[in-house]
């Protein structure tokens, strides 16, 4: 079989540009003093030709300059270009003797030319009312030269040394505010990152809130039935068998139902098996019967006053539901033995209701929740949703038992 290789296209000159001056300014961030030598190195190179070739006689106004104060103009013009980044100043000034000394001589060094990269280098790194007076210092030598050798116009020499410095000061002030556009953009990136990751990390945290809720409702409520009957099974195989294998037989539906529930939920947390997981409905109120008829057979004798109709959103019937399933499984587990339970449900307009579970018990529900950590607080988190309120703890005296009591308010209120 013939393989087929396709050519690489070539890459844009854009991108091969752009790629060789990161490299560049990786470099210059990794070795700043070798850059700057190499920076200065070839200026000063290019300042000694300049004047060991005779290039500045076709610029030059005198032609009779000795040699020693053309290479000591050469190299005070182009030295200081060493420290142009870190202090721009400094060397602007230290360059203005020799730049004045030219001028006056009627040398014309092309080298004079170089206070323009330290005016660049002003505008890039200091503040820009500083232009001012490194304008002054770059034209005062202009200025000399015209008055002292009187070749050409005024403003055609002052005009093109102004604009010269305007496009050097121009180009430092546009470099400056790209890296500065660059910096905020990079900074804001920083911080929608930081954002993002805090974002996760509540969304993280919330969802496992959520499922260890899930996971206390399911198995404390299932198992709190299933020890129910275990307890009442276990007296009644003395006397009553058929009793007994009853207790059995709803022990092991009771099972059944936690691992179904169970299972269906660690199929939500699997990533890989997310899509293939078991969508079933929430429980709702419509739930409520088999939940009843599960504590009742767990030994608990529960009863259930209604009033008005239930008109609740899904989202609402799962907190009664939960909020009614956690109260009776306390009961079960703290009440203590002989204890009946009562459930009152008050359905109003705009979906607003108020549940209220109470037992006769001589046990503590404060044992129990503050233990485990999971049961008030789920309670309380889950009427949090709605703006609703929730109220627990023992009845007043002289009954006997707690109440629990939920009230969510309404969904649309005016």
């Amino acid at each position: 079989m013939d393989l087929v290789t396709e050519d690489r296209a070539p890459e844009p000159l854009t991108e091969y540009a752009q790629r060789l001056a990161h490299k560049v300014r990786a470099f210059d961030r990794r070795h700043p003093l070798l850059w700057d030598l190499h920076f200065t190195g070839f200026w000063v190179t290019a300042a000694l030709i300049d004047y060991a070739g005779g290039g500045w006689r076709h610029n030059a106004h005198q032609l009779d300059v000795p040699g020693w104060l053309l290479l000591t103009l050469s190299l005070g013009l182009s030295v200081p270009l060493l420290w142009r980044r870190t202090r721009p100043a400094v060397a602007l000034a230290f360059m203005v003797p020799f730049a004045l000394v030219d001028a006056w001589t009627g040398a014309a060094l092309q080298a004079a030319l170089l206070q323009l990269v330290l005016v660049y280098h002003l505008a890039l790194r200091r503040p820009l009312r500083g232009l001012w007076w490194a304008t002054a210092v770059v034209i005062t030598p202009v200025l000399v030269s015209v008055l002292r050798h009187g070749e050409g116009s005024w403003d055609q020499q002052i005009g093109s040394h102004l604009m010269s410095t305007a496009v050097a000061a121009l180009i430092g002030v546009t470099v400056r505010t790209r890296r500065n556009y660059t910096a905020a953009l990079e900074d804001r990136a920083r911080r929608l990152e930081t954002e993002r990751d805090q974002q996760a990390q509540l969304a993280t945290a919330a969802e496992r809130a959520r499922i260890a809720r899930e996971m206390h409702d399911i198995i404390g409520h299932n198992l709190s039935v299933i020890t129910g009957l275990a307890d009442g099974g276990r007296y009644a195989a003395a006397k009553s068998p058929e009793r007994a294998a009853q207790a059995l037989d709803a022990i092991a539906t009771t099972s059944r139902q936690a691992l179904t529930e169970l299972r269906r939920l660690l199929d939500v947390l699997r990533e890989e098996e997310k899509q293939q997981a078991d969508l079933a409905p929430q429980p709702g109120l419509t739930d409520l019967d088999r939940l009843l008829d599960g504590v009742r057979a767990a030994g608990l004798p529960v009863s259930v006053t209604t009033h008005g109709s239930p008109t609740l959103p899904p989202g609402r019937q799962l907190t009664v539901y939960r909020v009614i399933q956690e109260a009776l499984t306390n009961t079960l587990k703290h009440a203590g033995p002989d204890t009946t339970a009562d459930i009152a449900l008050s359905y109003e307009e705009k979906a607003a209701v108020t549940v209220t579970i109470t037992d006769t018990g001589h046990g503590s529900h404060t044992t129990g929740t503050s233990r485990d950590g999971r049961g008030l607080p789920g309670m309380r988190e889950r009427t949090a949703l709605y703006g609703g309120t929730l109220e627990a703890g023992p009845r007043p005296h002289p009954e006997r038992g707690w109440r629990v009591r939920l009230h969510l308010p309404e969904e649309y209120p005016q």
